[in-house]
């Protein structure tokens, strides 16, 4: 595995790829890898002949009070484990790479997609996602990206940004990575106690409670995502919100949705946990 730090080096890698007719995946991250990243690293070996991983601790993308300069750097250590999976390039930009000419002043922004979820309360951060990646998409130019579903905002987010730009790239969507006891896997499990470690599962515990509700009948999503929030407080989570969302736009299910995705953020002490459950209704 090669490490390059500059657009010219990756650019130059990915001509000579394709000049020798091969297909290149391109995994975006910002690094501090765990099994989940690797699994995403797995589905695009399946899609490509050549991976580029990118690490990349993208300042646009923090927002006031998010630390951008705490932000864990694990480059060799990464490395050591996209080498063991068989990864060609390792892309490890610094930010004046990413940013030549200081403050940003070109962004990409997916209007509606980003209003709900964790958009809601962190403004700004979804575009900052869309611009990197766009940006990391014309470096490489790969066939295929991957994307974890644990993040399906964005996910969704930048699945209409590669439609609607017209960039000749598959999404394809890795699904969650989970822990024996169902807990997605996050770098952020990493700061929780060991009895914070212990409880964090009944976060997909109750998401699962609430999707077999809906695939039982129930039809009252706003009294469902109330009981699912209260579950969950009461089990010490701090709750930033439990929605039942239309899976194309996210903006909270009406009655008529079918394809759904039940999505929820929660604080347990210090980390802040994401996870989601999608599910299509019957034809009613």
């Amino acid at each position: 595995m090669d490490i390059l730090h500059s657009v010219a080096d990756v650019r130059a890698r990915v001509a000579q790829w394709r000049r020798d007719g091969l297909s290149v995946g391109l995994v975006p991250t910002m690094g501090n890898l765990h099994d989940g990243h690797l699994s995403l690293v797995h589905t695009a070996r399946d899609h490509c002949d050549a991976v580029v991983v990118s690490v990349f601790v993208n300042p646009t993308q923090f927002g006031p009070g998010e630390d951008f300069d705490a932000y864990p750097r694990t480059l060799d250590a990464d490395a050591d484990r996209l080498r063991d999976a068989g990864v060609e390039v390792l892309f490890a930009p610094s930010v004046d790479e990413m940013y030549p000419l200081g403050a940003n002043h070109t962004w990409v922004d997916v209007d509606g997609l980003g209003d709900y979820l964790c958009g809601a309360d962190r403004p700004g951060h979804f575009r900052g996602v869309a611009t990197v990646v766009s940006k990391l998409f014309h470096i490489v130019q790969p066939d295929v990206a991957v994307f974890g579903e644990k993040d399906f905002q964005q996910l969704a987010i930048l699945r209409r940004m590669t439609e609607e730009l017209l960039f000749p790239i598959r999404i394809v969507g890795a699904p969650i990575a989970r822990d024996a006891d169902g807990l997605a896997m996050s770098s952020r499990n990493g700061y929780l106690s060991d009895q914070e470690r212990a409880r964090a599962p009944r976060l997909q515990h109750h998401l699962d409670q609430a999707r077999r509700a809906l695939e039982t009948g129930e039809r009252d999503f706003r009294e469902l995502e109330a009981r699912t929030a209260a579950a969950l407080s009461a089990e010490g989570f701090e709750v930033d919100y439990v929605t039942v969302a239309n899976a194309r736009t996210l903006a909270p299910a009406d009655a008529g949705d079918r394809d759904l995705v039940i999505a929820a953020a929660a604080r347990l002490g210090k980390p802040r946990l994401i996870d989601n459950l999608a599910l299509t209704l019957p034809a009613s």
